[in-house]
């Protein structure tokens, strides 16, 4: 703990377990979107209630640039001196290095079902 602030440890324990859980929801974001078999009726229903594929894509891709913002503001903060929690700094440019590998990754499968598409014959 802080010996100046003692709620500091506090805080920074909740802003861990926060992100920890936007990583878990957003990893089984991805489990759904590429897990096989996911066409069943309680899918279709949750997919279409919830705007469809486009929305949620771009749902998504919103969130990756606001966690990719806001560790750059954490980052130009630190470089200031205004921020003075590295590990909350690090932990932001982490969660936004895996926010961006796992955008990458379903870019790529969706290219690949693209290119799978257009290989098919009429």
């Amino acid at each position: 703990m802080n010996p100046v602030n003692p709620g500091a440890g506090a805080a920074g324990i909740r802003d861990i377990i926060a992100l920890r859980q936007q990583i878990i929801d957003q990893s089984q974001v991805l489990q759904q979107i590429n897990a096989p078999g996911t066409q069943e009726t309680g899918g279709a229903a949750a997919s279409s209630s919830t705007g469809g594929f486009a929305e949620n894509l771009r749902s998504a891709l919103d969130k990756v640039n606001d966690t990719q913002s806001r560790a750059e503001a954490l980052s130009e903060g630190y470089e200031k001196g205004e921020v003075t929690d590295i590990a909350k700094v690090m932990l932001a440019r982490q969660e936004a290095g895996l926010a961006f590998e796992a955008t990458l990754q379903v870019r790529n499968k969706l290219l690949s079902a693209y290119q799978d598409i257009m290989r098919m014959g009429v």
